[in-house]
């Protein structure tokens, strides 16, 4: 059996090679009971599009790509719709996603209109000026609308919950190359929150709201949540690059059976998982 482990110049290339790789968050992956209805939510309440499907009658499952703007270009949500799974657990340490739009009150009253659930009727949020408002798929799955100018990159939020921010943090940095944009302290909530992902800001791009709650170290993660997916030019290094930060890597680097697209798979230090893909292979795929 080959070694995993990681001579420290290989390191030392590897994390230099995650600072200076081409990479982009692609998509989030998670699953619903009816792939349809959560569809026609997506498309007519929140605006996306639907921009592709395929159906996997061997493996019992079809998935469907959603969002604002193509694949190639902007972040989507990947929905997989298991045969005869009608329902999920979300767990406590997904929060939600955060979606840019124009006019918050807008939206809110047409996702009222087609019987979905408010939790947060639109205004200011505590502290601050921006307008926000929050919404539920027939999941479960939370939206948070977050009122802004027109942005290239609506679908702007994924937030998840960890037990030790300044480790979460660190691992992004390090072993994703991304960048910590803001952090916030929220003493009368007692939670801190954490901006990171790449690009030059946090308002063009798509972005992990990291959160740390008080005194709170592990979360339950559910069934439902999947796994966010990232773009690199090289699987392997990107492997080696995880591994020496703590990431504690699932599928080793290599070409899935079948299509040949390169990934590799990992946890987080909080157990949250990310799938990193070929940026040469995805292209091919899409064509």
């Amino acid at each position: 059996m080959a070694s995993t482990e990681t001579a420290p110049h290989d390191v030392e290339t590897a994390l230099q090679f995650a600072k200076n790789d081409k990479r982009r968050m692609l998509h989030v992956v998670y699953r619903v009971g009816d792939l349809d209805k959560t569809i026609d939510f997506y498309t007519e309440c929140l605006g996306m599009k639907l921009l592709r499907k395929r159906d996997i009658p061997e493996e019992k499952y079809t998935n469907a790509f959603l969002g604002y703007g193509p694949e190639d270009t902007n972040f989507v949500v990947e929905l997989t719709y298991n045969y005869g799974v009608e329902k999920y657990d979300i767990g406590t340490g997904f929060g939600h996603f955060g979606i840019a739009v124009e006019d918050v009150q807008k939206v809110v009253d047409k996702v009222k209109s087609k019987g979905g659930k408010v939790t947060r009727e639109p205004g200011p949020v505590k502290g601050g000026k921006s307008i926000i408002a929050f919404v539920e798929d027939h999941d479960g799955y939370k939206f948070e609308l977050i009122q802004r100018p027109p942005t290239p990159e609506p679908l702007c939020q994924v937030m998840l919950r960890v037990g030790d921010l300044d480790r979460a943090v660190q691992f992004y940095e390090k072993a994703f190359g991304m960048k910590e944009f803001r952090r916030r302290d929220n003493p009368d909530q007692k939670y801190t929150l954490a901006m990171v992902g790449y690009g030059d800001d946090e308002y063009t791009t798509t972005v992990l709201e990291l959160t740390y709650n008080y005194g709170v170290k592990e979360y339950t993660k559910g069934t439902g949540y999947g796994q966010i997916a990232v773009g690199t030019n090289d699987v392997y290094e990107t492997a080696k690059a995880l591994r020496a930060c703590g990431g504690k890597i699932t599928r080793e680097p290599g070409p899935l059976p079948g299509i040949n697209t390169k990934i590799t798979a990992c946890l987080d230090p909080d157990g949250w998982k990310s799938v990193f893909v070929d940026n040469a292979d995805f292209a091919k795929e899409l064509e």
